[in-house]
Protein backbone atom coordinates (compact mmCIF):
# COMPACT_ATOMS: atom_id res chain seq x y z
CA UNK A 1 0.00 0.00 0.00
CA UNK A 2 1.52 3.61 -1.07
CA UNK A 3 0.01 6.11 1.10
CA UNK A 4 -3.29 4.54 0.46
CA UNK A 5 -3.49 5.56 -2.81
CA UNK A 6 -5.45 2.78 -5.42
CA UNK A 7 -4.51 3.81 -8.94
CA UNK A 8 -6.37 2.57 -11.70
CA UNK A 9 -5.86 3.02 -15.68
CA UNK A 10 -8.91 2.87 -18.45
CA UNK A 11 -7.27 2.29 -21.94
CA UNK A 12 -9.56 3.55 -24.94
CA UNK A 13 -8.81 0.93 -26.86
CA UNK A 14 -8.50 2.95 -30.26
CA UNK A 15 -6.97 5.62 -29.54
CA UNK A 16 -5.03 4.23 -27.02
CA UNK A 17 -5.23 7.19 -25.05
CA UNK A 18 -4.39 6.31 -21.45
CA UNK A 19 -6.86 8.49 -18.19
CA UNK A 20 -5.04 7.67 -15.07
CA UNK A 21 -7.37 8.52 -12.07
CA UNK A 22 -6.46 8.18 -8.19
CA UNK A 23 -8.75 6.77 -5.73
CA UNK A 24 -7.30 8.12 -2.46
CA UNK A 25 -9.62 5.99 -0.15
CA UNK A 26 -9.26 2.72 -1.08
CA UNK A 27 -6.29 0.25 -1.07
CA UNK A 28 -3.80 -0.26 -3.37
CA UNK A 29 -4.66 -2.32 -6.58
CA UNK A 30 -4.17 -2.39 -10.07
CA UNK A 31 -7.25 -2.09 -12.12
CA UNK A 32 -6.74 -2.36 -15.94
CA UNK A 33 -10.39 -1.90 -17.83
CA UNK A 34 -10.15 -1.70 -21.50
CA UNK A 35 -13.59 -0.49 -23.42
CA UNK A 36 -15.25 -3.42 -25.37
CA UNK A 37 -14.92 -2.40 -28.94
CA UNK A 38 -18.09 -0.82 -30.84
CA UNK A 39 -18.95 -4.40 -33.29
CA UNK A 40 -18.74 -5.88 -29.60
CA UNK A 41 -21.42 -3.55 -28.85
CA UNK A 42 -23.24 -3.99 -31.76
CA UNK A 43 -23.69 -7.16 -31.40
CA UNK A 44 -25.03 -7.02 -27.78
CA UNK A 45 -27.56 -4.68 -28.75
CA UNK A 46 -28.61 -7.27 -31.28
CA UNK A 47 -28.16 -10.55 -29.68
CA UNK A 48 -30.28 -8.65 -26.61
CA UNK A 49 -32.84 -7.15 -28.71
CA UNK A 50 -33.85 -10.58 -30.19
CA UNK A 51 -33.68 -12.08 -26.95
CA UNK A 52 -35.93 -9.49 -25.47
CA UNK A 53 -38.59 -9.91 -28.88
CA UNK A 54 -38.23 -13.80 -27.97
CA UNK A 55 -39.58 -13.46 -24.20
CA UNK A 56 -42.08 -10.82 -25.37
CA UNK A 57 -43.45 -13.74 -27.61
CA UNK A 58 -43.45 -15.89 -24.98
CA UNK A 59 -45.51 -13.89 -22.86
CA UNK A 60 -47.98 -13.00 -25.88
CA UNK A 61 -48.51 -16.46 -25.94
CA UNK A 62 -49.07 -17.13 -22.01
CA UNK A 63 -51.31 -14.54 -21.77
CA UNK A 64 -53.40 -15.57 -25.20
CA UNK A 65 -53.68 -18.77 -23.39
CA UNK A 66 -54.84 -17.34 -19.83
CA UNK A 67 -56.81 -14.85 -21.67
CA UNK A 68 -58.14 -14.74 -25.21
CA UNK A 69 -60.05 -11.63 -24.65
CA UNK A 70 -56.50 -9.48 -23.86
CA UNK A 71 -55.82 -10.66 -27.38
CA UNK A 72 -59.38 -8.91 -28.80
CA UNK A 73 -58.54 -6.00 -26.44
CA UNK A 74 -54.97 -5.43 -28.61
CA UNK A 75 -56.25 -6.00 -32.03
CA UNK A 76 -59.54 -3.73 -31.27
CA UNK A 77 -57.09 -1.13 -29.77
CA UNK A 78 -54.68 -0.94 -32.92
CA UNK A 79 -57.68 1.39 -34.63
CA UNK A 80 -57.65 3.80 -32.21
CA UNK A 81 -55.48 7.37 -32.55
CA UNK A 82 -52.20 7.26 -30.53
CA UNK A 83 -52.33 3.35 -29.81
CA UNK A 84 -49.05 2.61 -32.16
CA UNK A 85 -47.44 5.54 -30.25
CA UNK A 86 -48.41 4.54 -26.85
CA UNK A 87 -47.30 0.72 -28.07
CA UNK A 88 -44.00 2.34 -28.94
CA UNK A 89 -43.19 4.13 -25.56
CA UNK A 90 -44.86 0.80 -24.14
CA UNK A 91 -41.81 -1.27 -25.54
CA UNK A 92 -39.28 1.16 -25.03
CA UNK A 93 -40.24 1.24 -21.06
CA UNK A 94 -40.39 -2.84 -21.28
CA UNK A 95 -37.62 -3.10 -23.03
CA UNK A 96 -35.51 -0.88 -20.41
CA UNK A 97 -36.92 -2.91 -17.57
CA UNK A 98 -36.10 -6.16 -19.02
CA UNK A 99 -32.42 -4.94 -19.54
CA UNK A 100 -32.08 -3.68 -16.03
CA UNK A 101 -33.46 -6.76 -14.89
CA UNK A 102 -31.45 -9.00 -16.49
CA UNK A 103 -28.31 -7.01 -15.88
CA UNK A 104 -29.12 -6.65 -12.41
CA UNK A 105 -29.51 -10.80 -11.81
CA UNK A 106 -26.27 -11.14 -13.88
CA UNK A 107 -24.38 -8.32 -12.08
CA UNK A 108 -23.82 -6.15 -15.40
CA UNK A 109 -24.38 -9.45 -17.98
CA UNK A 110 -26.29 -9.57 -20.26
CA UNK A 111 -27.08 -12.69 -22.74
CA UNK A 112 -25.42 -10.82 -25.66
CA UNK A 113 -22.05 -9.46 -22.97
CA UNK A 114 -21.98 -13.48 -21.86
CA UNK A 115 -21.42 -14.25 -26.19
CA UNK A 116 -19.34 -11.71 -26.72
CA UNK A 117 -17.36 -11.82 -23.02
CA UNK A 118 -18.11 -8.21 -22.19
CA UNK A 119 -19.32 -6.96 -18.57
CA UNK A 120 -20.83 -3.62 -17.99
CA UNK A 121 -18.79 -2.60 -14.71
CA UNK A 122 -18.32 1.09 -12.35
CA UNK A 123 -16.07 3.33 -13.37
CA UNK A 124 -13.64 2.01 -11.19
CA UNK A 125 -14.23 -1.87 -12.55
CA UNK A 126 -16.09 -2.73 -9.12
CA UNK A 127 -19.66 -4.94 -10.26
CA UNK A 128 -22.30 -2.53 -10.77
CA UNK A 129 -25.16 -2.83 -8.24
CA UNK A 130 -28.50 -3.53 -8.90
CA UNK A 131 -30.14 0.01 -8.71
CA UNK A 132 -27.40 0.91 -11.70
CA UNK A 133 -28.29 -1.99 -13.77
CA UNK A 134 -32.06 -0.76 -13.58
CA UNK A 135 -30.72 3.14 -14.33
CA UNK A 136 -28.88 1.55 -17.49
CA UNK A 137 -31.97 -0.05 -18.43
CA UNK A 138 -34.14 2.92 -17.84
CA UNK A 139 -31.97 5.25 -19.52
CA UNK A 140 -32.21 2.53 -22.69
CA UNK A 141 -35.71 3.81 -22.84
CA UNK A 142 -34.71 7.71 -23.82
CA UNK A 143 -35.59 7.91 -27.77
CA UNK A 144 -32.65 7.96 -29.95
CA UNK A 145 -30.62 6.24 -26.97
CA UNK A 146 -29.08 3.93 -29.26
CA UNK A 147 -27.94 5.91 -31.92
CA UNK A 148 -25.60 7.73 -28.97
CA UNK A 149 -24.07 4.09 -29.30
CA UNK A 150 -22.61 5.12 -32.71
CA UNK A 151 -19.02 6.37 -33.49
CA UNK A 152 -15.91 4.83 -32.30
CA UNK A 153 -15.36 4.63 -29.49
CA UNK A 154 -19.07 3.62 -28.19
CA UNK A 155 -19.91 5.31 -25.19
CA UNK A 156 -23.97 5.64 -25.17
CA UNK A 157 -25.92 7.50 -22.97
CA UNK A 158 -26.39 4.88 -20.61
CA UNK A 159 -22.93 4.17 -20.05
CA UNK A 160 -22.65 8.12 -19.38
CA UNK A 161 -25.40 8.84 -17.23
CA UNK A 162 -24.65 5.88 -14.97
CA UNK A 163 -20.78 6.24 -15.28
CA UNK A 164 -20.19 2.47 -16.43
CA UNK A 165 -18.51 0.75 -19.05
CA UNK A 166 -18.48 -2.34 -20.82
CA UNK A 167 -15.59 -3.32 -21.14
CA UNK A 168 -13.83 -6.42 -22.87
CA UNK A 169 -13.42 -9.00 -20.19
CA UNK A 170 -10.59 -10.60 -21.90
CA UNK A 171 -8.21 -7.79 -22.33
CA UNK A 172 -9.46 -6.37 -18.29
CA UNK A 173 -7.56 -6.53 -15.16
CA UNK A 174 -9.79 -6.34 -12.41
CA UNK A 175 -8.65 -6.68 -8.83
CA UNK A 176 -11.21 -6.82 -6.70
CA UNK A 177 -10.70 -7.37 -2.90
Amino acid sequence: MINGIKGFKFINKHTMEENTQINLLADIESTHLVQASTGKRFANYIIDIITFYVAVFALGIILALISPAYIDWINNGNNSPGFRLVDRLIGLVMYGVFMGLVEAVTKGRSLGKLITRTRAVNQDGSTIAAGTAFLRGLSRAVPFEAFSALGSPSFPWHDKWTKTYVIDIKESTINES
